[in-house]
């Protein structure tokens, strides 16, 4: 008997080798941080005021037309916008990101002092999004349809949280009722509880909704019956087979995740008056720190394109149907 051969429409795309691949990556993040660079600039560019007025302090200061002439000179704001944009791509592909207006110190500086707190707040709300969306996903599809009922609805409402309401529903419980936890980020690994648990939670609620249904699907595929057949346990096929297939999916996500983080980090960081980057962007667009702004920016656009790159690789070492043909 001769098995009918598939229509031209119904063939799977070909996956491009590691080589093609990589540079279509490449290309991806160079034009991800062009892009970012350009709509900062402009958007600031449309922000009411005068720069050269924010540079001086503000409208408080009361700088003389002089001074303001003086100010426009210095850093280029008496020239065309073309000419300021140009200039600016310029200065980016040297690595120069500029002066900070409002801290009086080398923007890549002042980044590098908020990266590391603001890095270890997004990777610690990950880790922790993962330990919750995987105990969940596991234990509504293992627990039976109460269970499976229960679990969806906990992920519903997780992930529709606003963060900033579940930063003030967990002071109130955990500071402020029972006292354990301190309300604002303090050094050591307990002020660091609190706003990890409130980037978690809605990051759980997506991750685990994807995940769960990545189980049953896993489940239920002729990989488990085979390994079933063997003679295998149900919590060896669930741990070593079924898990790994259910997070190919949720691995994709986490580059996405860790974007949504960073970006999350400007409310969290702000309730808990914590340190990093979140707080830092949100006083320099208080402020009119157009260098500072678009720093920030460019770095958070950069940390999203690179954990983006390094889950896409994982996703690749994990199925193998994602790898180029022969590799």
């Amino acid at each position: 008997m001769t098995l009918p051969v598939p229509t031209t429409g119904a063939r799977r795309k070909p996956v491009p080798g590691n080589r093609h691949w990589l540079l279509l990556r490449a290309g991806g993040v160079l034009f991800v941080l062009w892009a970012a660079a350009t709509i900062t600039f402009f958007a600031l560019r449309l922000v009411p005021g005068d720069p050269a007025e924010a540079i001086l302090g503000g409208p408080g200061s009361q700088a003389g037309p002089e001074a303001l002439a003086q100010v426009r000179r210095e850093y280029g704001l008496d020239q065309p916008l073309v000419v300021q944009y140009l200039t600016y791509l310029g200065r980016l592909l040297t690595g120069d990101l500029g002066q900070s207006y409002s801290l009086h110190k080398p923007v890549l500086t002042a980044i590098g002092e908020q990266f590391g707190a603001t890095l270890t707040l997004a990777l610690v709300s990950l880790a922790l999004a993962w330990a919750l969306a995987t105990g969940l996903a596991a234990w509504s599809v293992r627990g039976g349809r109460v269970a499976w009922a229960i679990g969806s609805g906990l992920e519903l409402v997780a992930a529709a949280v606003p963060h900033f309401w579940l930063a003030t529903v967990l002071i109130l419980f955990f500071s402020l009722t029972l006292g354990i936890l301190p309300p604002v980020s303090v050094p050591g690994p307990l002020g660091i509880v609190l706003p990890a648990l409130t980037m978690a939670i809605p990051l759980a609620g997506f991750l685990g909704q994807v995940m769960r249904e990545s189980l049953l699907t896993a489940m239920e595929s002729p990989f488990v019956t085979t390994a079933r057949a063997r003679g295998e346990s149900e919590v060896r096929i669930f741990w070593r087979h079924t898990l790994r297939h259910a997070a190919i999916p949720a691995v994709g996500l986490s580059g996405w995740a860790f974007g949504s983080l960073i970006s999350g980090a400007v409310v969290v960081e702000s309730v808990f008056a914590r340190q990093g980057l979140g707080r830092s962007l949100l006083s320099a667009v208080q402020l009119r720190d157009v260098t500072l702004v678009t720093g920030i920016v460019l770095v958070v656009a950069l940390a999203y394109t690179v954990m983006t790159l390094v889950t896409d690789l994982a996703d690749r070492v994990i199925d193998p149907r994602t790898r180029g043909v022969g590799e």
